[in-house]
């Protein structure tokens, strides 16, 4: 599982980093599933979170959420990418 993780219009400090990959790890379940993990942080008066998510099978997940703070809005935008890929998984497994 491939994860890369860009700041737009500011300079994630290392507590950030460190934040950000924390709470990446609540998707480590499903790392045989995942491909890539791409996360753009962006902010402009408020963060913007963007998470494309792409299965092995060629299904891709996009999530996005806003927020004034940076950690109150990556718990949202994590939350619901834990959701979409739990739900993904119930799909395959059900296939099977």
């Amino acid at each position: 599982m491939n994860i890369n993780v860009q700041a737009v219009k500011f300079s994630m400090d290392e507590d950030q980093k460190e934040f950000v990959d924390k709470k990446l790890e609540r998707i480590r379940f499903a790392e045989d599933l995942i491909t890539d993990v791409l996360l753009n942080i962006k902010y402009d008066k408020k963060f913007s979170y963007e998470c494309t998510v792409n299965f092995r099978w060629g299904d891709v997940a996009h999530v996005s959420t806003e927020d004034f703070s940076f950690e109150p809005g990556l718990n949202k935008m994590v939350d619901v990418l834990d959701q979409k890929i739990k739900k993904e998984k119930d799909k395959i497994q059900e296939k099977k």
